[in-house]
């Protein structure tokens, strides 16, 4: 696949230096106006201090390091506590004073009308339609179709070849597995948790994890699954 070249006019730091801060690297260093200056982990789980030949400090001192004022800052996390750790460091990044950075795929298709907050990370591959609408700290990874009119709520995390039909509510911190399908008009609760293939004919209430083709419940507690303070 053949990236446009861009010109490097901004500096990033990129919080996490796990599989997804890798990945992250990648993305914003070829495909992207933006240039990796470093990372940071919280001092408590900092294990290396360089990635990529650059720098790994700790997050408490990440100003020190890389100024605020020239720099923005992406959090590299997946779906940790429901998407809860993300959301803390995000929120922990511009509380430093940071520009939090989005990243979209120059091979993603995205219609013009769509509306996007702070803080997104949109992959390769996926499909917006028109009136779609993404709140802030939104992931969609590789291949996915959002249809018309649908609205994603905040720190939602889409894996990939997901499908979701038109005028969908999708609410916060929730979470949608590989190939799951969600049908026209539906409303999947926040904190909610779709696994792998899960069908969704109906709408689905908050904070339960869901499976199958017909879609059921299999747990009605997903935040103290994933050991979410309330």
């Amino acid at each position: 696949m053949q990236l446009p070249s861009q010109a490097k006019t901004k500096k990033l730091v990129i919080y996490g230096d796990r599989l997804f801060a890798e990945v992250a690297y990648e993305c914003f260093t070829r495909d992207s106006a933006y240039e990796v200056s470093g990372f940071a982990v919280e001092r408590d789980y900092l294990t290396r201090t360089s990635l990529f030949g650059l720098p790994v400090v700790p997050v408490e001192d990440a100003h020190l390091h890389f100024p605020t004022e020239s720099h923005e800052v992406y959090v590299a996390i997946v779906f940790n506590q429901l998407n809860r750790l993300r959301t803390r460091l995000m929120h922990k990044a511009h509380a430093q004073g940071y520009t939090l950075a989005s990243y979209v795929s120059s091979h993603a298709f995205v219609w013009p009308n769509v509306t996007m907050g702070r803080h997104c990370f949109i992959f390769e591959n996926n499909v917006l339609q028109p009136f779609v609408s993404l709140g802030e700290n939104v992931i969609l990874w590789s291949g996915n179709h959002v249809g018309h009119h649908t609205a994603i709520a905040d720190n939602v995390f889409i894996s990939s070849h997901v499908v979701i039909s038109g005028s969908c509510q999708i609410g916060q911190n929730s979470f949608l597995g590989v190939n799951s399908t969600v049908a026209d008009g539906l409303t999947i609760g926040r904190d909610a948790f779709l696994n792998i293939a899960t069908a969704v004919t109906r709408s689905l209430d908050a904070n339960a994890m869901y499976r199958g083709n017909p879609v059921t419940a299999y747990r009605a507690d997903a935040r103290a699954h994933f050991d979410v303070p309330e």
